[in-house]
């Protein structure tokens, strides 16, 4: 299999802070940091959340905004993905960093269960935010959770609503969504391989699920992701000691079923992403 393999690195999130693993980034210099050496250990996509400085999450868009100038900066070319999730914030203010034009942003089309709490996407917020990613040509990053979102987000691709080419992650491992499950990654491979066969799709784990995913999406010819945000340990004793080494396990994984590592450039040809400025 020849085809390149894109790896995104889930820097931060929302949940992880420095108490259940040091390494996790926080400030955005922090963050940059860690970036950089994900990048160098093959990552092309940085999925960036931002935190306050009490590690709790935050949607500020200038805090975004001194992330992309230092991502571009330091990581010159690599594909900035910003997260639109609710655990950061709530309605509209999601997307408001959306206006500084990231080349993505992740986008759930509709609701779950996570473990305390409802994921709550409404029509209406889904709606609004396809449309400012339509404004400011920003590619979505499906996050689906459950099959209907896979459907749902292969709808809205067809009906013209989601700007650029159809990307979907399947995340799994979420406790009280949908479990790291061979049976089920598989039907999902095969509803985008049947229902969107120009599209692209990638893969998450979430937790201990997180190696177990990313072999599933590159055994099976698509991209995957890895990162502190989803899983804060190499295995049940270690704790990863960087994003970096969470994005270098994905890659050796690469070289075992004989798979390029995208490059940045290549990855933005794959999703057909602008050029880098």
């Amino acid at each position: 299999m020849t085809k390149p393999c894109i790896l995104c690195c889930a820097i931060t999130g929302s949940v992880p802070t420095k108490s259940a693993n040091p390494a996790v980034p926080i400030s955005v210099s922090e963050q940059i940091e860690s970036s950089h050496a994900a990048v160098e250990a093959g990552a092309a996509i940085i999925h960036a959340h931002v935190r306050n400085d009490d590690e709790t999450p935050s949607s500020d868009p200038e805090k975004f905004a001194l992330l992309k100038e230092g991502l571009e900066t330091h990581c010159p070319g690599v594909i900035v993905q910003f997260s639109t999730g609710g655990r950061s914030g709530a309605g509209k203010t999601r997307g408001g960093m959306l206006s500084l034009r990231p080349d993505m942003a992740s986008l759930s089309v509709g609701s779950n269960n996570f473990p305390t709490r409802v994921y709550e996407n409404p029509p209406d917020l889904v709606a609004w935010l396809s449309s400012e990613m339509q404004t400011y040509q920003v590619t979505p990053e499906i996050e689906a959770f459950d099959l209907s979102h896979i459907l749902h987000a292969i709808r809205l691709h067809g009906a013209g609503t989601l700007y650029g080419k159809l990307y979907v992650q399947f995340v799994m491992g979420v406790k009280n969504a949908m479990p790291v499950d061979k049976e089920v990654f598989d039907f999902y491979v095969h509803t985008m391989k049947t229902r969107a066969p120009g599209g692209e799709w990638c893969a998450a784990g979430v937790g201990p699920g997180q190696i177990t995913v990313n072999e599933w999406a590159i055994a099976a010819g698509g991209h995957t992701r890895a990162g502190l945000e989803d899983n804060v340990r190499l295995d049940r004793d270690t704790l990863a000691p960087s994003n970096a080494a969470l994005i270098a396990r994905a890659a050796a994984l690469c070289e075992k079923y004989e798979r390029p590592v995208a490059t940045p450039s290549q990855a933005r040809e794959i999703l057909g992403l602008r050029p880098s400025s």
